[in-house]
């Protein structure tokens, strides 16, 4: 088969992988963390917990189970959740059982929030699951040599570093052997751009998955939605 053929071919046969993991993680890998955590659950509260659970209700549980007591205004700062968003959670999460809301003595209108015996239960859940995926995700990387991984890595970065939609991408001539391929953008990075978007990445690459959709779910909150 000719190289420029098969390129192509192995081209969008990765375009079409990438729709499909996104898909995956958008919604099918919802659904299969919430089959585990209601696999490893031992309290009927707390499989009914999870059987209703959204994204953003574990996150505030996650939240309350990591500040607690803790009000509110201290779960949306967190989060960056609009406080009318989660005092809506928060009620519901008081009726499912998995937290409880106690008034001040001094202040009737302050309310903290803690955990219940069932809340603590699906917050230990939440965190095993992403120490579970953390394990699974480095022992499947392991069967890749540290060239493969070192080039995954620069992969990545570029990957997030480049606009799809801004800019016009052309192929340019490759400047060594092992570079058979570039893309080049009408559009060039500041110094001062590519400082921060560095200093993004060496931070996300600290955070456990865990983290990680939370610094999902924040970006997407502020960034994505209308």
């Amino acid at each position: 088969m000719n190289d420029n053929v098969e390129q192509t071919l192995l081209i969008t046969d990765i375009i079409g992988h990438i729709a499909a993991v996104q898909k995956r993680f958008q919604s099918e890998g919802e659904d299969e963390e919430r089959r585990w955590m209601i696999k490893n659950a031992t309290e009927s509260v707390v499989i009914e917990f999870l059987k209703e659970a959204s994204v953003q209700m574990l996150h505030v549980l996650d939240a309350i189970g990591e500040l607690e007591p803790v009000n509110g205004i201290t779960i949306s700062r967190h989060f960056g959740i609009p406080r009318g968003s989660v005092s809506k959670i928060t009620q519901r999460l008081v009726k499912l059982g998995v937290i409880h809301a106690e008034s001040l003595s001094s202040n009737k209108k302050e309310v903290l929030f803690r955990l219940t015996p069932s809340g603590e239960q699906a917050f230990k859940l939440h965190q095993q699951l992403h120490e579970h995926m953390d394990d699974n995700f480095r022992i499947f990387l392991s069967r890749y040599n540290l060239d493969q991984i070192r080039f995954l890595s620069e992969l990545m970065r570029e990957v997030l570093e480049t606009s799809w939609v801004g800019s016009e991408m052309v192929p340019v001539e490759a400047e060594d052997e092992h570079e058979d391929y570039k893309l080049s953008t009408n559009k060039i990075s500041s110094p001062i751009d590519l400082q921060q978007k560095n200093e993004i990445l060496s931070m996300l690459q600290n955070f456990d998955s865990k983290k990680l959709s939370r610094v999902k779910e924040l970006i997407r909150i502020a960034f994505l939605e209308d």
